[in-house]
C-alpha cells in the first residue's frame, strides 16, 4: 500500500503529541521517577524495536499490511472466501484482530517464556504515554510474527489492517497515558474503549489486578471472558504500578534489555 509507512508515522507522532500534552495538563497520578530518564529509555526501545522490525522484514518481507495484500492476491484467508460488504468486512476485521491481540496479551502473561519478554513493559514504575511504546525488541518480533499469521488466516484487506494498526497504536497510547478524565466521561468511554483508569489496573503490583484488563483497544473482551476488574483495591492515586520489587533500574536501557534473561 502506497505511503502506508508515512501515514502510520504521521498518526503515531500526532497522537503521541496530543496525549503527552493532555497528560501534562491533566495528570492522574504524581510521578514516581523523573520523566527524563524513563522517556529516554522508552524512546530508545522504540528505536531498537524499529530496527528489529527492519531486520524481521529481511527474513519475512511481508509484514502485516504486506501479508494482507499477499493473502488477497493468493485468495487465502476467511474474508477472501466471503462476499461481504466492504464496511462489514472492515468492522469484523478490526474486531477479530483486536481479539487476537487480546489473546496474545493473555499468552504473554501466562506462558513463562513470553512473560520474560513482556515484563519489560510492566517494569515501568510510572504509567504514561511512553509506557505504550516500551517493549522488548524480541517481544515486538514475536508479536509481528503472530500478527502476520492471523492476517493470513483471516484475509482482511490491506486498508483494514492499516486502520487497525492506527487504532491499536492510538488506543494503546491513550490507555497508558497518565490522563485524568471526568468520571462520567470515563465510565461512558469504558463501555467501548479501554480507558487509562481501566488499563492502569492491569499494571498493578497486585497479582489479582495484574491478571485482568488485558485489552488494548476494545473493552468488550475482558467483560466477555471475565477478566475485567473495575477499580484497583488501593485506588488509582495510591496503587503501586510496576513489578513487586521497586527501584530505579527499570529506567535504565541496558537493564531493560537484559531483563528477559534475568531469573524470574
Amino acid at each position: 500500500m502506497e505511503n502506508e509507512g508515512l501515514i502510520r508515522l504521521a498518526f503515531f507522532i500526532g497522537l503521541f503529541a496530543v496525549f503527552a500534552a493532555l497528560e501534562a495538563l491533566l495528570p492522574r497520578r504524581a510521578r514516581v521517577q523523573p520523566r527524563q530518564g524513563r522517556w529516554l529509555t522508552n524512546w530508545s526501545l522504540v528505536v531498537i524495536d524499529t530496527a528489529m522490525l527492519r531486520l524481521f522484514a529481511v527474513v519475512a518481507p511481508l509484514l502485516a499490511i504486506g501479508a494482507a495484500m499477499d493473502a488477497g492476491r493468493l485468495g487465502w484467508g476467511l474474508f477472501n472466501q466471503l462476499a461481504l460488504a466492504g464496511w462489514l468486512e472492515l468492522v469484523l476485521a478490526v474486531a477479530i484482530l483486536d481479539l487476537a491481540i487480546w489473546a496474545q496479551h493473555v499468552a504473554m502473561h501466562k506462558v513463562p517464556a513470553l512473560w520474560r519478554l513482556h515484563r519489560v513493559h510492566h517494569a515501568d514504575r510510572d504509567m504514561d504515554v511512553t509506557t505504550a511504546i516500551r517493549f522488548h525488541p524480541i517481544e515486538i518480533a514475536v508479536s509481528m510474527g503472530l500478527k502476520i499469521a492471523v492476517v493470513y488466516v483471516l484475509g482482511p484487506s490491506a486498508l483494514a489492517v492499516l486502520i487497525f494498526e492506527i487504532l491499536l497504536n492510538g488506543t494503546a497510547m491513550f490507555s497508558h497515558s497518565n490522563l485524568w478524565l471526568p468520571k462520567q466521561l470515563e465510565r461512558a468511554l469504558r463501555w467501548v474503549l479501554v480507558t487509562p483508569d481501566m488499563h492502569r489496573v492491569h499494571h498493578s503490583v497486585s497479582r489479582a489486578e495484574h491478571d485482568s484488563n488485558y485489552g488494548f483497544a476494545l473493552s468488550v473482551w475482558d467483560r466477555l471472558f471475565r477478566t475485567y476488574t473495575a477499580e484497583p483495591a488501593g485506588g488509582h492515586r495510591d496503587m503501586t504500578v510496576g513489578l513487586r520489587w521497586q527501584d530505579d533500574r527499570p529506567a535504565r536501557l541496558g537493564w531493560a534489555l537484559r531483563l528477559p534473561f534475568a531469573p524470574l
